[in-house]
C-alpha cells in the first residue's frame, strides 16, 4: 500500500523534482528526518517493478542531495 501510495504521488507531479521531505508529508503524513530511509526503500522497490533495468532507471530518477523525479 505505502509503494502504491508513493506511486500516486509521483504520478501526480511528472517530470518535477519531488524532494523527500515532501514524499514524507505526502505518504505518511509528517516530516521526520528519521524516516528520510523509508523513501528510499519504497523507491527501490518501485524499481524493481517498473524498470527494465532498475539500475539504469528510465521513469525513476534519482536528484542527489534533493529527491526523486519521475518520467511517465
Amino acid at each position: 500500500p505505502l509503494e502504491w501510495k508513493l506511486l500516486v504521488v509521483f504520478s501526480r507531479y511528472p517530470g518535477k523534482i519531488l524532494t523527500t521531505t515532501f514524499l514524507l508529508k505526502e505518504v505518511w503524513g509528517q516530516e521526520s528526518n528519521q524516516q528520510r530511509h523509508y523513501v528510499r526503500i519504497l523507491t527501490a522497490g518501485l524499481r524493481r517493478k517498473l524498470e527494465r533495468d532498475p539500475s539504469n532507471p528510465e521513469f525513476l530518477h534519482t536528484e542527489v542531495g534533493i529527491g526523486y523525479r519521475f518520467f511517465n
